[in-house]
């Protein structure tokens, strides 16, 4: 049931991120993948399997994941997506990916896997902060399709907030939920 409702919302994230519904659509659709599908796909409910092999360092793969991220954040990866259809999915697909490792990886290996999440939640929060604040609209292809209402910057203000509320706090609660099962482990033990 919880994988149905990852691919469900996977599939609804990549509709979102296509949509022409301005840059707070399409963060939606960015953030839908990243903290909603990524984690309840990567979820077996076998839960934690600590020392589990095959599964990246948890740190390692933040540190991909926040490439990727920033990278298509970049103004000319922005445009290339924002331009090609086929694009904008494989940007899709990407995030997906990094997402799903490094919910994966977080679960199998939950020490490093807290201080992943978090420091993940803090460059989130950073992006959507430096999105949202920025003076002027930063992507033209969104500033064309703008959400119902909205004017371009105003469009690019709320999907900052989108991407730092989300994204932020979907880490940043997936780290902490982590550390309190790495010490209810401590406490039973002892």
């Amino acid at each position: 049931m919880i994988r149905a409702g990852g691919l469900f919302v996977a599939a609804l994230s990549v509709a979102l991120s296509i949509a022409h519904l301005g840059m707070t659509g399409h963060m939606a659709g960015h953030m839908l993948a990243v903290a909603v599908a990524a984690p309840l796909l990567a979820w077996r409910g076998d839960a934690v399997s600590a020392g589990s092999a095959g599964h990246g360092a948890p740190l390692l793969v933040a540190a991909v994941e926040l490439v990727v991220v920033w990278g298509w954040h970049l103004p000319a990866a922005r445009a290339a997506a924002d331009g090609w259809v086929a694009v904008a999915l494989l940007e899709q697909a990407m995030f997906l990916a990094v997402g799903y490792a490094l919910w994966r990886s977080a679960l199998m290996r939950p020490a490093t896997g807290v201080a992943a999440l978090l420091l993940t939640s803090m460059h989130m929060t950073l992006l959507g902060v430096l999105i949202g604040l920025a003076p002027r609209p930063l992507y033209a292809g969104m500033a064309m399709h703008p959400t119902f209402g909205l004017d371009a910057l105003a469009d690019q203000q709320l999907g900052g907030v989108v991407m730092l509320v989300v994204g932020g706090a979907s880490y940043c609660l997936g780290g902490l939920w982590m550390l309190a099962g790495l010490l209810r482990q401590k406490e039973v033990r002892a």
